[in-house]
C-alpha cells in the first residue's frame, strides 16, 4: 500500500466520504490532501507498519472533515446570505463507492441536497457519526477513535443523526411523482404562469438561493406559495437570456438555469404530499464547477 499508484486507488473513495461530511467538492478535496501529506510525512518505518492503511486514511480524512466542521459556524457568520451545499448531477461521487445499481440509487440520496441541508443542521460530531456508520459502514469503535467519544456515545449520536433524516424522508413521494412534478414546475415557470405555478407549490414552500456575495442571489428564505412564485417568474422576466432545462440530480430531477450553454445556476427541489416543500438554488459559481464542461 505505500506504493503510489495503491495509496492514490483510495482518493475517489475519501472525496465520497468528505463531500458527504462537507457538503462541497472543493472542501473535500482540500481534505483529502491533507490525508495524503500526513500519510506521506509519517517516516517509512511508521507507514510499513500500519496493517490496514484504507482504515487509516478514512479515520484521518474523517478527522480533518470534523476539523473543519468544527470551525464552519464561525466561517458561516461571514458568508455572504444562505449557504448551500453543492448541487452534484445524479450517479456524481457515488461509483466510488458502489458498483451494485441498487446500492448507487441509495447511495445517490446520500449526496442529495435536501439530506446534505438536513446534515448540515446536525452537530458535527453526529454527521461523521451517521455518514462513517450509515454510508460506509465503519464500526461504531473506530468511529469513537475519530470523535473521541465512547462506542456507546457514538452509537447515540447515529441513532439520534437517523432519526433526524427519517423525518425528512416523511411524506417524500415515489421519483416518477417527483419527476412529473418538477417538469410542471419548469413549464410553469418558464411561461410565466403564477397561479399555474403556485399551485404546485405547498403554502409554506421555502426557497433558499446560494450566490456566495459573488453572484445576485436572495440573501433571505423567500417564503409562502406566492412570493416564491413571483420571485423565479421575476427572475426569469428581469434575464430573458436564462432559459430552464431539466437535469439529473441526486435530488432526481432538477433543473439548471442557462445563460447559452452555461449553467448560471441549478436548483434542486424537494416534494412532498404531491406539493413542493422546498426549492434550493445554488448560483455560486464555485458550486457549479460539476455542470460545466
Amino acid at each position: 500500500m505505500d506504493d503510489l499508484d495503491a495509496v492514490m486507488a483510495e482518493r475517489r473513495r475519501l472525496i465520497a466520504l468528505a463531500y458527504r461530511l462537507l457538503g462541497t467538492v472543493a472542501e473535500a478535496e482540500d481534505a483529502v490532501q491533507e490525508t495524503y501529506l500526513r500519510w506521506y510525512r509519517l517516516p517509512a518505518e511508521e507507514r510499513a507498519a500500519i496493517e490496514n492503511p484504507q482504515a487509516w486514511l478514512t479515520r484521518v480524512a474523517s478527522r480533518v472533515c470534523l476539523d473543519v466542521l468544527k470551525s464552519a459556524r464561525s466561517r458561516r457568520e461571514e458568508y455572504v446570505g444562505e449557504w448551500l451545499p453543492e448541487p452534484v448531477p445524479a450517479g456524481h461521487l457515488v461509483a466510488s463507492v458502489a458498483t451494485d445499481p441498487a446500492d448507487r440509487v441509495t447511495l445517490d440520496d446520500t449526496v442529495s441536497t435536501a439530506l446534505l441541508v438536513v446534515l448540515d443542521a446536525m452537530t458535527p460530531a453526529e454527521r461523521v457519526a451517521f455518514v462513517l456508520h450509515d454510508v460506509f459502514a465503519v464500526p461504531f469503535p473506530e468511529i469513537a477513535d475519530v470523535v473521541g467519544r465512547s462506542p456507546a456515545a457514538v452509537r447515540q449520536l447515529a441513532t439520534s443523526a437517523r432519526r433526524r433524516v427519517a423525518e425528512q424522508r416523511e411524506g417524500v413521494v415515489r421519483p416518477a411523482e417527483h419527476d412529473a412534478v418538477v417538469r410542471a414546475f419548469v413549464a410553469a415557470a418558464s411561461g410565466g404562469d403564477l397561479d399555474a405555478l403556485a399551485r404546485l407549490l405547498d403554502p409554506s414552500v421555502t426557497l433558499r438561493s446560494d450566490g456566495g456575495g459573488l453572484t445576485r442571489a436572495a440573501l433571505n428564505p423567500v417564503l409562502t406559495a406566492d412570493k416564491v412564485a413571483r420571485f423565479l417568474v421575476g427572475v426569469l422576466k428581469k434575464n430573458p437570456r436564462l432559459r430552464p432545462a431539466e437535469k439529473e440530480t441526486a435530488d432526481g430531477l432538477g433543473f439548471a438555469l442557462l445563460d447559452g450553454d452555461r449553467v448560471h445556476a441549478v436548483a434542486n427541489l424537494r416534494v412532498a404530499g404531491g406539493l413542493v416543500t422546498d426549492v434550493w438554488l445554488v448560483l455560486h459559481p464555485g458550486k457549479l464547477s460539476g455542470w460545466r464542461g
